[in-house]
């Protein structure tokens, strides 16, 4: 059994909490946050102790750490971990700054063990599903990839104004997927950005709530990213791929797939779901089972610290061609 030490247990610490409790090759080895309520939830949950301080938990008996937790403690956390000779899996970005995360690239470099960045959406498997009928040759020589990704609603203000930007905290889940659909390394980036959900707040911020993004390969491959951060019908996750011999659709998700159709109405579906708890469950749970796999030696893991940075250099080079209002070519980032 691979014993998993867990540092974060907000929203979606306490859900790695429960899926690492139901794996059959793991177990929640113990957690801890600097809130003490979250952490005791997690231990009553899941009858394993709190670890008093991180530097604790990395002294275990864990064989490997998950890293939930803010974003400014990743990359300490990370070396930490790596230092203490345990596997890693941390939530993304790596960090908000990208020569800080590619210092940290440096500090760890030739660890042994698996390291794994958390971009769950390659794990979705509507997504992956998508991908196999590409490689499969079923869609011809892909084109273009198309993703669209809205919030159901304005995060508070508060995490808004510590997030890093809308391209390091949101856009970059879709920057990394559009690498592993595209399978090619993006060579120009062009970004737009509006603030239309909540222009004072973004204003004040220097962010945007409303963007768009195209990325271009050598070879002419095109990843076309439409994000919001307030979708009034809810959350809206959908994933084309587009070929010379035809398309593939990874489609939102609902509760059920009953349609009602009556007087007065053509036809009634459920809700979409929530919000990426809900929505990506599966892929959460498929990306704590590739870490397990990776930590017996079975797999390497999908999700690289290379990969982490390269999505951080994306958003980077996102905000740049805003500010410079232009095409960037990703060398200059």
């Amino acid at each position: 059994m691979t014993r998993i030490a867990l540092l974060g247990c907000g929203r979606i610490g306490q859900m790695h909490a429960d899926i690492i409790a139901a794996h059959p090759r793991a177990d929640l080895a113990g957690v801890y946050d600097t809130h003490g309520p979250s952490a005791q939830a997690a231990s009553n949950k899941h009858g394993v102790p709190v670890y008093d301080s991180p530097e604790t938990a990395f002294a275990s008996d864990a064989d490997a750490v998950l890293i939930a937790t803010p974003t400014a403690t990743h990359v300490d956390f990370i070396k930490a971990g790596v230092a203490a000779g345990k596997a890693v899996l941390c939530e993304k970005p790596i960090d908000l700054d990208l020569e800080r995360a590619r210092a940290c690239a440096q500090a760890i470099k030739g660890a042994t063990q698996p390291i794994m960045i958390g971009f769950c959406r390659r794990f979705d498997p509507g997504h992956r599903a998508a991908r196999k009928a590409l490689q499969d040759g079923e869609l011809g020589d892909l084109h273009q990839v198309t993703i669209t990704s809205r919030d159901p609603g304005m995060a508070p203000d508060g995490y808004i104004r510590t997030s890093g930007g809308i391209f390091r905290d949101m856009t970059i889940h879709d920057l990394d997927l559009a690498r592993y659909m595209l399978g090619e390394e993006v060579t120009t980036v062009k970004a737009t950005g509006s603030r239309l959900v909540n222009p004072t707040l973004m204003e004040d911020c220097g962010d945007y709530d409303t963007v768009s993004v195209i990325l271009t390969t050598a070879s002419g491959k095109q990843a076309i990213i439409t994000n919001s951060r307030e979708a009034v019908y809810g959350y809206d996750q959908r994933v084309e791929l587009f070929g010379s011999g035809g398309m593939a659709l990874s489609d939102n998700h609902r509760d059920h797939a009953a349609v009602v159709y009556g007087k007065g109405f053509t036809n009634r579906a459920a809700p979409l779901q929530h919000f990426f708890i809900e929505r990506y469950h599966a892929a959460f749970v498929a990306e704590i089972d590739n870490f397990v796999d990776a930590c017996e030696g079975k797999a390497a893991p999908e999700v690289t610290f290379d990969d982490g940075v390269k999505a951080l250099a994306l958003a980077e080079a996102c905000f740049k061609s805003i500010a410079d209002a232009r095409t960037i070519q990703i060398s200059e980032v």
